[in-house]
């Protein structure tokens, strides 16, 4: 992962609302949630969850998967896995690492 990569996927995560759609669909698991199973779980309005996750998918960081008439909405758990591992893998490398 290189910097600008990063710098977008902590941005997507910099609102508390997107922290909570993530946080929610991470909760979820390999299962996933509707939007409408998202937005019956934050109480946020129809329109501000797909502002929201338009910027997080954007970002990767949500995974969207047309089932039916349904889009199922999965956090991308291997980019999130990255983007903490990005901060970790400084971890003490000034002092010789952790």
């Amino acid at each position: 992962m290189v910097l600008e990569e990063a710098a977008q996927g902590f941005a997507a995560l910099g609102s508390e609302a997107r922290l909570q759609v993530v946080l929610t669909l991470v909760k979820a698991g390999q299962t996933g949630l509707t939007v409408g199973d998202i937005q019956s779980r934050t109480g946020m309005a129809a329109s501000t969850l797909a502002h929201h996750l338009k910027f997080l998918s954007s970002a990767g960081l949500v995974l969207q998967e047309k089932d039916g008439r349904s889009v199922i909405n999965r956090a991308a758990f291997d980019h999130l896995e990255n983007l903490a591992g990005y901060i970790l893998k400084e971890c003490c490398v000034d002092e010789g690492g952790c």
